[in-house]
């Protein structure tokens, strides 16, 4: 796989344990087979809403484990995470080591209960459209360029929400909406 895909979410069913001293990612409930998904080496991983728990590249898989890179984009400290949400997208890959994007990231979470949050999100034409077209603090997020795009947003010294969006790879093909990009809807 490239650096990079078009698909914002390729799997995100059931819930998920993680060995970070085996680097593997065993599907518990609700995961039909991985290897039926469309999931391939290079894909990336988020485990936990928003990231709570990291990210890493696939490696490779079987029916119900996932192999990854390393455990670089996890939270420290942690050894096992058990049944956790996840989202497997084609994001850019370079950012699971990114020391800005690192997780814990909040997106679903982060939005209704901190302005304060960092992530990577699959931007296509038309959440691009609507974000353009929205008013007040929601414009703020209206990124440049529909594709792969880091929002980082900050509270600057006078108590203003600041947003600031880099787009890593402009393209309008992002397709398979993830349900955790709140910021970016489609109506």
């Amino acid at each position: 796989m490239s650096l990079w895909g078009k698909k914002d979410s390729v799997y995100s069913d059931g819930t998920i344990n993680v060995d970070l001293t085996a680097n593997k990612i065993h599907g518990t409930t609700g995961v039909v087979t991985f290897t039926t998904s469309g999931i391939a080496a290079g894909d990336v991983i988020t485990v936990g809403a928003g990231a709570t728990y990291g990210y890493a590249v696939v490696t490779g898989f079987t029916s119900t484990t996932i192999s990854i890179a390393n455990t670089a984009g996890f939270v420290s400290g942690l050894s096992t995470v058990t049944s956790a949400t996840y989202n497997v997208s084609q994001e850019p890959i370079y950012n699971v080591n990114n020391s800005v994007y690192r997780a814990p990231e909040s997106k679903t979470t982060g939005f209704s209960t901190s302005p304060v949050f960092t992530g990577v999100f699959g931007v296509d034409n038309t959440e691009l459209t609507v974000a353009r077209a929205a008013s007040g603090a929601a414009r703020k997020y209206a990124p440049a360029h529909a594709g792969w795009v880091g929002v980082t947003t900050y509270i600057d010294m006078h108590g203003v929400l600041r947003v600031k969006t880099e787009t890593f790879v402009a393209g309008s093909s992002i397709t398979n909406d993830a349900s955790d990009d709140t910021k970016y809807p489609d109506s």
